[in-house]
This record gives C-alpha cells, sequence and structure tokens, in this order.
C-alpha cells in the first residue's frame, strides 16, 4: 500500500528564485546530456582518423559516457537528500568542466574514453537533482507546467547540438567541441553559484548512514510499481534514443548525408519534444493526467507504425524517414512529465533517491541502446523502425500494467484493512 502514490504533506519551502528563471537554470542543466552526446556524434570520423582508432573504439566513448552516467546517476540524489541540492550541483558542474578540458586534450582513445567517464559521472546531476527542485518548490500541475517548461526549454539542446558540433568540426576539429563544452559548463557554473537556491532545508535532509541509505534504495528497487511507471519512461525514451545513437552510420549511410546536415534528424525530434511538451504544459490541471499520458502514447505507438510501414515497401529517403520522429517524440513529451511526477511521488521522503533510481534505469538502457542495439540495427533503416515500435509498444504495456497493479492495490487495501480491524490485538 506505501507504493500507491501517495499526497506529499511536506509543506513546500518558499520561492526565492523567480519561475522563469528557475526554469531557465535547470534546463540549462539538462542541457548537459545531450551536448555531451548530440554534440559530438558528427566528429566520429575525425576523432577515428586523429586517435588512429577503429570505429568501434570511438563508438565506445559514448557507451563509456553512458555507463558511467548510470552508475553516478543513482548516486546524485542521494547525495542531495543528505547535503543539499545546491552543493551537489556546482560540485558536478566543477568536475564536468574539468573533464571536458581532459577530452579536448586526450591524445589517445583511452585517455579519451577517462575523461568521457568523468563526465558522465558528473553530466546527470542537473537532470535528477533538477526534478527534485521541482517537487520542492511545487506540487501537482504547478509541478507539471514547471516540469514540461523546463522540458520545453531544454529540447533546444539535441536540435541544436549535432548542428552545431557539425560546424565546428567543419570550420575547426573535433577538440574545440570539448572546448565549447568546457566554456559552457563554467559559465552555467558561475550562473547557478549566483542564482540556484537551495531547496531542501536542513531540518528535512536524510542522514547518509549505509544502513539508511540501503534501505532506501532497498525499498525503492522493490517497488513493483517503480519499475513499472519507471519503465514506461524508460522504454519511451530508448525508442528516440536508439536513433540518437544509430546516427552517425544512419544518416550518413543510409540516407547520405554530411556531418553537417545531421539536423535533417534532430530538428523533427526536437520539434516533436518541444510541441509535446508545450502540449502537456497547456493541458496541465485541464484533463486528467492518465488521459493525458494515454493520448500520447497513441502518438508514439501510432508514429512507430508508420515508420515500420514506410520503410517494409518503401527504402529510406528524406524527409520521409525522418518525419515520424516528429510525432513520436510529440507522444514521449506529453507522457514524461505526468509519468515522471507520479514515480517521483512514489515516496516523497526521498525524493532525490527515487529521481535518481528512476533515471539509473533509464541510463542503462541507453547504455544498452548505445552499445548493443544501435551497432546490431543501424545499417537497415526498417530494423531501427521496428526496434522503435518495440520500445513504444514495451513502453505503452509497462504503464497498463502499473495501472493494472495500482488497482489490484487498491482493492486489497480495503481487505487489509478489515483484517487488522478484526484482529484480536
Amino acid at each position: 500500500m506505501s507504493q500507491a502514490a501517495p499526497s506529499d504533506p511536506t509543506p513546500r519551502v518558499a520561492v526565492v528564485v523567480g519561475y522563469n528563471t528557475l526554469a531557465i537554470m535547470l534546463a540549462l542543466l539538462a542541457m548537459m546530456g545531450p551536448f555531451a552526446i548530440d554534440t559530438y556524434l558528427p566528429a566520429f570520423p575525425n576523432i577515428q582518423a586523429s586517435l588512429h582508432a577503429n570505429a568501434l573504439e570511438v563508438q565506445q566513448t559514448l557507451t563509456v559516457y553512458m555507463l558511467s552516467f548510470a552508475m553516478m546517476i543513482l548516486w546524485h540524489g542521494a547525495l542531495s537528500d543528505s547535503f543539499g541540492r545546491r552543493n551537489i550541483i556546482l560540485g558536478s558542474l566543477a568536475l564536468f568542466a574539468i573533464a571536458s578540458l581532459g577530452c579536448a586534450s586526450a591524445h589517445s582513445v583511452t585517455y579519451l574514453w577517462a575523461f568521457r567517464m568523468l563526465q558522465g559521472m558528473s553530466a546527470g546531476a542537473g537532470v535528477v537533482i533538477g526534478r527534485a527542485i521541482i517537487r520542492d518548490l511545487y506540487a501537482d500541475s504547478a509541478a507539471t507546467r514547471l516540469l514540461s517548461l523546463v522540458t520545453m526549454i531544454f529540447s533546444i539542446a539535441p536540435a541544436i547540438a549535432p548542428i552545431l558540433g557539425g560546424w565546428i568540426v567543419k570550420l575547426l576539429d573535433w577538440r574545440s567541441i570539448f572546448l565549447f563544452l568546457f566554456l559552457y559548463t563554467s559559465l552555467l557554473l558561475w550562473f547557478c553559484y549566483k542564482h540556484l537556491p537551495e531547496t531542501l532545508p536542513a531540518a528535512r535532509r536524510q542522514p547518509f548512514y549505509p544502513r539508511v541509505l540501503a534501505h532506501s534504495y532497498k525499498k525503492v528497487f522493490r517497488s513493483p510499481l517503480f519499475h513499472l511507471k519507471a519503465g514506461a519512461v524508460a522504454f519511451n525514451f530508448g525508442g528516440l534514443f536508439l536513433y540518437v545513437a544509430a546516427a552517425p552510420t544512419f544518416l550518413t549511410e543510409q540516407l547520405h548525408l554530411g556531418p553537417d546536415q545531421f539536423g535533417w534528424q534532430f530538428i523533427p525530434s526536437v520539434a516533436g519534444i518541444f510541441f509535446g511538451a508545450l502540449t502537456a504544459n497547456r493541458l496541465a490541471g485541464k484533463m486528467p493526467m492518465l488521459l493525458q499520458i494515454l493520448i500520447g502514447f497513441g502518438f508514439l505507438v501510432g508514429a512507430s507504425v508508420v515508420n515500420v510501414v514506410y520503410h517494409v515497401f518503401l527504402p529510406p529517403a528524406i524527409p520521409w524517414s525522418v518525419a515520424p520522429l516528429f510525432f513520436y517524440c510529440f507522444g514521449m513529451s506529453v507522457v514524461a512529465p505526468g509519468a515522471t511526477l507520479m514515480v517521483l511521488d512514489l515516496f516523497p521522503a526521498i525524493r532525490g533517491i527515487v529521481a535518481s533510481c528512476q533515471s539509473f534505469t533509464l541510463t542503462m538502457f541507453g547504455a544498452l541502446i548505445s552499445g548493443v542495439l544501435a551497432p546490431l540495427l543501424s545499417h537497415s533503416a526498417l530494423a531501427l523502425a521496428c526496434g522503435q515500435l518495440a520500445c513504444a509498444v514495451l513502453g505503452l504495456g509497462f504503464w497498463l500494467a502499473s495501472r493494472s497493479y495500482s488497482a489490484m492495490q487498491e482493492r486489497r487495501a480495503p481487505n487489509a484493512w478489515e483484517a487488522v480491524s478484526q484482529s484480536p490485538e
């Protein structure tokens, strides 16, 4: 019964930063992930030639990043629950800046792996702790609106990152991409130092003891509702990330595009994310959240089916091979805010840890896609489309299973209460 989404009785802390300023700040923090991934994708051939590496070794720079991102993301929330949101974000920004300089100066692919690992360890703090900050300050439809607004601003990054990376590598070299990341992170560190408030008062922090942490993680990972709801979000994201990870091969070999033409895939994807988040923002409080989520899944699955049908009968071509990504990402962004907040509300007292655990499941699935599925499917447009459809169907299946499980728990609750009330004790 503790797994049903309870109301949060804890009073919110006073909002000490402007709504729009907070949205921009959290979006800029969330952008670190897309910038760390998408910006250097067009530079893969240049990195391979410069460091005398093979294609698989360069591909593994992304896999190493994703794995370290996933492993450390388990701790960002726990650390912020114990030591405050602001301190962990500032420390992670400083580490990411140092790692970016290391990537820019790497003289072998092994060194690049090492510094990409450091980037992965620090890049996830903003997106994880940002969700906890939103729930520290706002509840219900206000939290949904802020999260969708952050998503709208954040969606700029996946659109401009590969385009920017393509132009940087064309005009300068691949090392300049990581120097750009250093500059971006340094400016963001200054901005957060000046304006980011501490939203978790000392009285509400959790003790950083191994036994307490183990109990909290165990409580989350033993929750069937957590796995079902977080799994639904992860599979939805997986359908998009499959195309992101496969972009260097899909765009160059299947669609015959150059490194400065990656916008053909990323602009429709980001436009879908933006307009889906805008729709979620406008619908917050005006439509039942469960209905909104089902509508989003309708777009997800429908777009995936159209994508498969097209590639069964016709060869890959611009714009038809990338157009379904707009509708897929639209549906994903309609689903994500409400589903994410429902996951966080499963355990309100340890939201940071819940946000970490959710991001961990999402990122580990992304690492699996990057290291295994994308290399297997990227040489066939039809295979990619089928992989995306599988992700969409599994995401819907996990969500429907979570609703069935919740209903079953609610039916059991009165019987459990009756048994307790009739107990001779």
